[in-house]
């Protein structure tokens, strides 16, 4: 059992995942501290001198300690602007990886094409020796 978790856990593909599930959580926390700490609050002064986190809802308070039941409809707005930061960043990485793909398999094909080219011109001329 051992020996099959081994194979398993050091796999190509198990280890190309960890990297990236550790870069990823890198990234998503310099894209959040972009968003709340630079590009939030330069939305806020264009907009008022609004701060996207005191954003809320109250819809009551408790009577015993007197702090607010409320609706954080800021902090939402700015979860959502991260995911979009986000989604957008992978959107442009994925397009750029498969351009380069798509370039690789091109060249591929005129290599492999340039060989069967010279293979059928070498079989047209033996055809027509023969006859």
């Amino acid at each position: 059992m051992w020996k099959e978790f081994k194979e398993f856990a050091f796999k190509g593909n198990v280890l190309d995942m960890a990297i990236g599930v550790i870069i990823g959580s890198a990234f998503g926390k310099i894209v959040t501290s972009l968003v709340s700490d630079l590009i939030m609050p330069a939305i806020g002064v264009v907009i008022g001198n609004v701060s996207f986190r005191d954003l809320k809802l109250v819809v009551g308070t408790v009577a015993a300690d007197g702090t607010e039941n409320a609706i954080l409809y800021g902090s939402f707005l700015q979860n959502v602007f991260d995911f979009l930061v986000i989604a957008m960043c992978i959107f442009f990485f994925v397009k750029l990886i498969n351009r380069f793909k798509t370039k690789r398999e091109e060249t591929e094909e005129v290599e492999s094409g340039s060989s069967a080219e010279e293979l059928l011109t070498e079989i047209r001329d033996l055809l027509k020796d023969k006859k």
